[in-house]
């Protein structure tokens, strides 16, 4: 049976997954904004998106552009999650997942290190 949780308790579980990144990483983030969505868009069945231009393909005039968006989709991961303990589990990885995108790192790379 999937897990169960109000819109608050979801974005409180990313959250902490946030906090949970070590502060030297999180303070190399640039003009990134990580939000909750219910659902990803149509015919898409992730866990989250990374929508903007990387860290590693920013040239000399970037600049005067919005945010890069880290989009994690509470909708798939309820109905993928068993218990609470997988939720955040899955949570924390595709956070991790999203915010190496913005860095740069592949989905080649992320699944050599275990972030599928």
């Amino acid at each position: 049976m999937p897990v169960q949780l109000t819109p608050e308790e979801f974005e409180r579980c990313v959250d902490h997954a946030l906090d949970s990144i070590p502060d030297e990483l999180i303070s190399l983030i640039d003009n990134c904004v990580v939000l909750v969505e219910e659902e990803p868009p149509e015919g898409e069945q992730v866990f989250g998106i990374y929508d903007g231009i990387p860290l590693t393909e920013r040239g000399f005039d970037y600049g005067g552009v919005l945010p890069d968006r880290i989009m994690i989709f509470r909708g798939p991961h309820l109905r993928a999650c068993d218990s609470l303990d997988d939720l955040v589990s899955e949570i924390h990885i595709t956070v991790v997942h999203e915010i190496a995108h913005h860095f740069g790192i592949d989905d080649d790379a992320l699944e050599a290190l275990g972030y599928q």
